[in-house]
């Protein structure tokens, strides 16, 4: 017999590897109720850990009532017939529940009973073990029937629990791996589902956030502009060399986004700058161009303080410094100088040769590439400029003069959007 059965159940759960525990404990409920020809059982699983433990019921069956099929959990205490099994982990037969045996620690619970209706007689209670012999769950079968008698349950089947309970336990327990796997999966599956709502929101806080940056870059450029009106379109032309200058020089792509924006700030201190010293229509003195000078700082004031910001901060700080030094404010040299004030100090100066200006012409592009490359009487290009963003714009001239045409062409509210 104990043979048949153990073939019964190594096809059995061979069949129920992809069972959740529940659907896996109702069919092994049926099973060794089918088996011991019991009326009636219910299966525990162990729960928690330490003091905490309890056992939860996974499956009641009763076929001459209608169990309700609610959750509840029984402690792990020797006072219960299940407790008792789950504790011990030995086997329980109490062949009539009104007449248990003198000095058994386990007493009989009446309140289903009573509840229902229901007449409780002989039991077999016995436990399902993993591999290691520890206790995972429980199984207690009621009334035992024989040509419709409720008989005790025979002490024969215990011949087939050691077979029962290793099979069934190794089964729940990969159940129970599986279902924790699922439930992870199903956490993290929700996680993601979470963090990428959280990332869209960030990226929609982050767009709007940068979008108010974009303004105010814009503000502040058209404010520098409102303080000096003779540089008409210059800020949204020196936008545009930069970004070709940066495009050029092999700069990341992010590099030269900013860049396209950041340059807009270059002159930004000029809104600190005396205004009667921006405004004088002739030479300046010493003290004046003291004043002039100082736009660098003040602009690198203006913009302090915020991350995003930096390079703008440099710009406006080091734009007027000199590849070999004399510049100003701080006199930097060569690499010193940050690459986003050199390739902006270069399209300044461009755009300056170009336009006109109370004390010259514009200039042709010809002539300002001549300026550019070999200077004149105020300038000397090679102390003046990066000598390798130099020969990148000599070998790339013509579109500077491309951007100059087009640009001039725009009208005023497009270029002004290349600001932003």
């Amino acid at each position: 017999m104990t043979g048949t059965i153990s073939q019964e159940f190594l096809v059995f759960v061979d069949d129920s590897t992809t069972l959740s525990t529940k659907l896996l404990a109702e069919r092994v409920l049926s099973k060794c109720r089918r088996l011991t020809n019991a009326e009636a059982g219910s299966i525990f699983i162990m729960r928690g850990q330490g003091a905490s433990r309890h056992l939860e019921a996974l499956s009641l069956q009763n076929d001459a009532i209608k169990a309700k099929r609610k959750l509840f959990v029984i402690p792990i205490t020797p006072a219960s017939i299940s407790g008792y099994v789950a504790t011990t982990g030995d086997i329980v037969f109490v062949d009539d529940v009104d007449r248990m045996p003198d000095g058994v620690p386990y007493r009989f619970n009446r309140a289903f009973d009573l509840k229902s209706g229901y007449r409780t007689r002989s039991i077999m209670c016995f436990p399902l073990k993993t591999p290691e012999g520890r206790v995972i769950g429980v199984v207690q079968l009621i009334n035992r029937l024989q040509d419709g008698q409720v008989e005790p349950f025979q002490r024969g089947f215990a011949d087939m629990i050691g077979v029962v309970s290793l099979l069934v336990g190794r089964a729940i327990e990969r159940a129970e791996a599986l279902e924790q796997i699922r439930e992870r999966n199903k956490r993290l599956t929700e996680r993601n589902r979470e963090l990428k709502a959280e990332r869209t929101r960030v990226l929609e806080l982050s767009k709007q956030t940068e979008q108010a940056l974009m303004m105010s870059v814009e503000l502040l450029a058209r404010a520098a502009e409102v303080h000096d009106a003779e540089v008409g379109g210059h800020i949204q032309r020196v936008n545009e060399y930069s970004y070709l200058m940066a495009t050029l020089a092999g700069m990341d792509k992010a590099f030269c986004d900013e860049i396209r924006w950041a340059a807009a700030l270059h002159d930004v201190g000029k809104m600190s700058v005396d205004q009667a010293v921006l405004h004088k229509p002739g030479k300046l003195n010493e003290l004046e161009w003291v004043e002039m000078r100082a736009h660098t700082a003040y602009g690198w004031q203006i913009l302090a303080g915020h991350p995003r910001l930096a390079m703008a901060r440099e710009i406006a700080h080091c734009h007027h410094e000199m590849w070999e030094g004399g510049g100003y404010p701080r006199g930097l040299k060569g690499e010193e100088i940050p690459i986003a004030a050199r390739i902006v100090a270069l399209a300044d100066v461009y755009d300056a040769l170009r336009s006109a200006r109370p004390y010259k012409p514009a200039y042709s592009h010809e002539r300002a590439v001549q300026v550019m490359l070999h200077g004149d009487e105020r300038m000397r290009p090679e102390t003046h400029f990066d000598p390798n963003l130099l020969a990148l714009f000599g070998s790339h001239s013509e579109k500077f003069a491309a951007l100059w045409t087009r640009m001039a062409d725009a009208p005023k509210d497009e270029a002004e959007s290349r600001v932003a």
